[in-house]
């Protein structure tokens, strides 16, 4: 599985995505209407106890969310950031299930569960494993992949623990 880091020619909405940049987040696979992506839990993500800081967790299942409603190569008459629309949240939900700590390796596995018109609803489940566990074994350059079974995890990750459950509603709006 490629190990690819965030940037606007893995999908366009991360060109200026300094936030995601920051958090050190990867995309390990896109497909339409899903993707994958893992960071490591860093010292400055932490909150007063020593665990993931919950906002930290959210933002990290946002950006997978983000990516799976936004093709990343849309078709003509498509939603995307070129197209003069967007997808974006209209509402989301998060659940914390066990805490998650520094060194851990976070992966998100976001899908599309429903679409219809301008609105849908996405499944996101984030996992945290101990370092060396969440990771792929090989990682050649390049684009990230598709998924080979949309809505799985790639074969080459062990996705750990499942530490939260997001489930975001989305809606079609014009870009401005």
């Amino acid at each position: 599985m490629a190990e690819v880091t965030i940037s606007g020619d893995t999908h366009p909405i991360l060109k200026d995505d300094y936030a995601s940049e920051w958090m050190g987040i990867e995309v390990v696979a896109l497909d339409d209407g899903h993707a994958t992506i893992r960071m490591t839990l860093r010292q400055e993500m932490l909150n007063g106890f020593g665990m993931a800081h919950g906002g930290m967790i959210f933002a990290f299942g946002d950006t997978a969310f983000a990516l799976a409603c936004n093709p990343a190569n849309p078709k003509p008459g498509e939603a995307g950031i070129d197209s003069g629309t967007i997808t974006v949240a209209s509402g989301v939900d998060i659940n914390f299930l066990k805490p998650a700590f520094r060194g851990q390796v976070l992966t998100a596995v976001a899908n599309r569960r429903a679409s219809t018109g301008r609105s849908g609803l996405y499944d996101i489940q984030i996992y945290a494993a101990d370092p060396g566990e969440g990771t792929p074994t090989a990682a050649p350059a390049g684009p990230a992949p598709a998924a080979t079974v949309p809505g799985e995890l790639p074969t080459d990750i062990a996705p750990g623990e499942l530490v939260a459950e997001f489930r975001g509603r989305s809606r079609t709006i014009s870009k401005k």
